[in-house]
């Protein structure tokens, strides 16, 4: 491969790729999450919440395309096994179906880990005047953060 000269060196452009993983794997782990609720979610918020969790797995579907390819543009593999984004996650597995409740409250806590994760990269994005890297995470942030407003609001109701 041709050496990369985009302005970060080689020790933050890997530091940050690793991170990026992490949200990649958080982000894909969402995804899927969020795909199986939207598929087996059932009571009086069905289709609220059939349509809700499918507009949150279409945004989340290009956002790990997204976020792949800014790790490649650092000149790092990006990952794309289950078992690795099993390892890399942070975003617990659920068991079963849960109620509809429950997947609230889970997917709650699944986009405020992404979000936390976010910030972690961002710091890194920062210190190493990544802007484009802090521009995308700032921007999954933003996104995660108003989705974990919007599902507690409704827990709230549930």
């Amino acid at each position: 491969m041709n050496t990369i000269n985009i302005g970060i060196n080689t020790e933050d452009r890997v530091a940050i790729a690793e991170q990026l993983k992490v949200l990649l794997a958080d982000s894909y782990t969402l995804y899927l999450q969020t795909h199986n609720f939207h598929w087996n979610v059932t009571g009086p918020q069905f289709r609220e919440l059939h349509l809700m969790f499918e507009e949150h797995y279409t945004e989340l579907a290009i956002a790990v395309d997204e976020i792949a390819e800014r790790i490649r543009t650092l000149g790092v593999a990006a990952p794309g096994t289950y078992a690795e984004f099993a390892r890399l996650s942070q975003v617990s597995e659920v068991e079963g179906v849960p109620s509809a409740t429950d997947m609230i409250k889970l997917l709650t806590a699944g986009h405020e880990t992404v979000v936390r994760t976010c910030r972690t990269v961002l710091a890194l994005a920062q210190n190493a005047d990544d802007e484009s890297t802090a521009a995308l995470v700032g921007d999954r942030m933003r996104v995660h953060e108003k989705t974990a407003w919007m599902l507690r609001a409704i827990g709230e109701v549930a």
